[in-house]
């Protein structure tokens, strides 16, 4: 557990210390009353609401101080302060300023698919070696990267940071806090397209992750063009020393030889070990990408094939993605309700239509948010993913979902498609209704959509 001093704490955000009469250690941070423990120091932000506001709820849970850019004569006068002119910004430079003092490795995750993936087996590959701290959950941007960086251990070797965006300059700011050594960008796909504008766009975004490194290694998907293009015409020579590419052919430098996937695993083997395999824990054929990203990494950092291989063969995947849960009335679900894009969705789709299970196979579907003008078609177009011979029902929920239900039903069994919006209550009590023994249920849509409570109440009540 990391502990400092209010001088310390001053220091780093070039503030001025106030009411320090009465000093204790601090021992944490938070920018949220509702899950302060006692010694944090409390960081009241001004968005919505002014964090400011909540003083008197962080005194009486505990904390050991805050810093404070509101008035002077509005802090409080029993709890010491530290005045600055920003509080996002001091929090900011504190993870600067902490993450300098460990100085452990950092490596650095973002892509439009798969960063929580590859940060959980990039986390698993260095703790082979290296005791190894990583983003908790979808902490990834602004708030949760600094946040990531104070929470780590003062004998952290290995910190991995996820980093989110959803408009420019956003992984500018997080690789300028973080300053990776290693960093990976695992794909570019649609995400986000709706501030970014294109595909184009969004590589560029991506491609921010170099800005903070000082001749680091970069690794990314070398069959990507728009990434290719970019770095063989020199955009990151100035900060980056090492390449490395993955992908799924010939050409880079690392890929895959063979695939087998099954419902709850996926084998496969790489050009680099052709005659050893490497069993990943959970499904999908997608997943090899991530894995063969982490692998790199590892090399990176010292990690030699077989370890990485050992280690991936029992990583821990963050919770709501590809998680299966038993559902009621007899049913098995498969929870992977926390984001969507249009690629990943394509990508859960054709692995679940593979897969063998003892009853029927139905799929229930969410939005696709922040895809811009671009969003009815892209919706409309999954139709041709969705091969209505491989499943037995079709589920579509939300506005936009709609265009997919209109697609399907112009070649689609209408007994097999359904369609509803609003109320997620109709939802849920239609498949209460309708789920049976032995039915296996995907569930997969973006997190404003509320799919996850959709997943909650059909879980068998004991398991959650």
């Amino acid at each position: 557990m990391p502990n400092w001093t209010l001088n310390e704490i001053t220091q780093a955000v070039n503030g001025k210390a106030m009411n320090t009469e009465s000093i204790k250690p601090v021992s944490g941070v938070s920018f949220d009353t509702r899950t302060l423990s006692q010694g944090d120091l409390f960081i009241p932000l001004t968005a919505e609401r002014n964090g400011h506001d909540f003083i008197q709820t962080a005194i009486d849970k505990g904390a050991s101080a805050a810093l404070w850019s509101d008035p002077v004569e509005n802090a409080p006068d029993d709890i010491p302060v530290i005045k600055v002119k920003d509080t996002l910004k001091a929090f900011q430079s504190f993870a600067k300023y902490y993450l300098h003092d460990v100085s452990p490795k950092v490596i650095g995750i973002t892509g439009s698919n798969g960063k929580t993936t590859t940060k959980d087996m990039v986390a698993a590959v260095s703790s082979f070696k290296y005791k190894t701290h990583k983003t908790d959950g979808n902490f990834n941007n602004h708030l949760g990267l600094p946040k990531t960086i104070l929470d780590m251990d003062r004998d952290t070797e290995v910190i991995v940071l996820e980093m989110g965006m959803s408009e420019k300059g956003e992984i500018d700011t997080l690789s300028k806090i973080a300053r990776p050594d290693i960093a990976v960008i695992t794909m570019i796909g649609e995400s986000h397209i709706e501030y970014l504008g294109s595909r184009d766009g969004i590589a560029e975004a991506k491609l921010e992750i170099v800005e903070g490194m000082d001749q680091g290694t970069l690794i990314y998907p070398g069959e990507e063009q728009l990434l290719y293009t970019r770095i063989n015409n020199g955009w990151v020579d100035r900060k980056v020393k090492t390449i490395k590419t993955f992908g799924k052919t010939e050409g880079v430098d690392l890929f895959s030889t063979e695939i087998q996937t099954a419902m709850k695993q996926t084998i496969f083997k790489t050009n680099q070990k052709p005659d050893v395999a490497c069993t990943l824990p959970i499904p999908g054929e997608y997943n090899v990408q991530n894995a063969l990203a982490a692998i790199l990494a590892g090399e990176a950092l010292g990690v030699s094939t077989e370890d990485s291989y050992a280690q991936l063969s029992s990583f821990k995947l963050t919770k709501n993605r590809l998680e299966w849960l038993d559902g009621i009335n007899g049913s098995t679900l498969l929870n992977d309700a926390y984001n969507a894009s249009p690629s990943s969705m394509r990508a859960v789709l054709n692995y679940f239509k593979g897969i063998d299970v003892a009853g029927r196979k139905i799929i229930v579907l969410g939005d696709i948010l922040e895809l811009g003008a671009g969003a009815e078609a892209i919706h409309r177009d999954l139709h041709k993913r969705i091969d209505a011979g491989s499943f037995d029902e079709v589920i579509l929920y939300g506005d936009l979902m709609h265009h997919l239900y209109e697609a399907m039903s112009e070649k689609t069994n209408a007994s097999k498609i359904h369609f509803f919006s609003g109320d997620k209550n109709t939802l849920v009590s239609y498949l209460e209704k309708n789920l049976r023994s032995n039915d296996t249920v995907l569930f997969k849509s973006s997190f404003s959509t509320g799919m996850l409570e959709v997943v909650t109440k059909l879980r068998q009540q004991e398991n959650v």
